[in-house]
């Protein structure tokens, strides 16, 4: 497959590369920081910030892709569903 864009330098703004399910865990962080979190579900998200803070964001929408920097996604306090980090 030919990636014109290969060569170009990926920045925060520029679209994903990667995009893995997220199952939130109390624990676990995830594998690698995101760029964005895809919420396919409606419903809370209680998330640890790449700084290290805790916050929940109330009444997420569903469909939606959300430019958060995460380290973690807490399974205390997550009702949204069909989560995916987007790097």
């Amino acid at each position: 497959m030919q990636d014109d864009f290969r060569r170009h330098e990926t920045s925060l703004t520029a679209p994903a590369e990667r995009a893995e399910a997220i199952v939130p865990s109390d624990s676990a962080e995830l594998p690698r920081a995101t760029r964005a979190i895809y919420v396919g579900g409606a419903g809370d998200l209680r998330v640890r910030m790449i700084s290290g803070e805790a916050v929940t964001f109330a009444g997420m929408q569903a469909g939606m892709s959300y430019p958060l920097r995460l380290r973690q996604v807490l399974a205390t306090g997550t009702t949204a569903t069909g989560l995916v980090g987007l790097s």
